[in-house]
């Protein structure tokens, strides 16, 4: 099963369990911005992919251009380890992380989440590449992605005991766009999946293929 399929199949399997009014709040929420255009307006191929240098779940500090001096970068943006659609995509690229790294690439997954909030997380899921914590959501910013909640979804997930406000230390408004790049060793995005419905992910099939795509 494609990523996709299962997080649309997640999606289906929930709707019956979310009262209606909250779902009119996430309903109405996802529209406004995908009619934002920030999806359009995110960096995308072509363009040079903006330096960070970020603390890893384990403590470490890791750096784009230290990361590109040994090859190619994936890497993907999401929004945090309380979103079960994240869960799920960041699953399926442990399970294809085999196939990355064959192809002489780094993958690097990247939330708004403090560090301990993200090691629980690698912990769950035993992911084998970094997570990294960009408090602010300061690189996601420098690559179009961040934005920042309306006020009645704050609410929504407020209510439903998701603690934004500790899980990204203060910065409880300002989530990524989902988003995920291939940079190739020079620093250039050589493909990008950037979408504002949090329910659709990169395909890891297309990761695979625009690696391939490099040499």
């Amino acid at each position: 099963m494609s990523v996709n399929a299962e997080l649309r199949a997640f999606f289906d399997s929930r709707q019956q369990q979310i009262p209606a009014d909250i779902r009119a709040v996430l309903q109405r929420a996802a529209q406004e911005l995908a009619a934002s255009g920030q999806a359009q307006s995110a960096l995308a191929e072509g363009a040079k992919a903006p330096s960070f240098t970020l603390p890893s779940a384990t403590g470490r500090s890791v750096a784009l251009d230290e990361l590109l001096a040994d090859g190619p970068v994936v890497l993907t943006f999401y929004r945090g380890s309380w979103c079960p659609y994240c869960n799920i995509a960041l699953r399926s690229l442990q399970q294809h992380h085999s196939a990355v790294t064959d192809r002489g690439a780094r993958l690097v997954a990247v939330s708004p989440q403090v560090p301990d909030e993200s090691l629980s997380l690698a912990e769950k899921n035993e992911l084998a590449f970094d997570v990294l914590s960009d408090i602010g959501c300061h690189t996601a910013k420098q690559y179009g992605l961040a934005f920042d909640l309306p006020n009645d979804l704050a609410a929504v997930y407020e209510g439903l005991g998701i603690d934004l406000h500790r899980y990204n230390a203060g910065h409880a408004r300002t989530l990524p766009i989902p988003a995920t790049y291939v940079i190739d060793r020079e620093g250039l995005i050589r493909w990008a999946f950037v979408n504002t419905d949090y329910t659709s992910r990169a395909e890891p099939a297309d990761i695979l293929t625009a690696l391939d795509g490099l040499s």
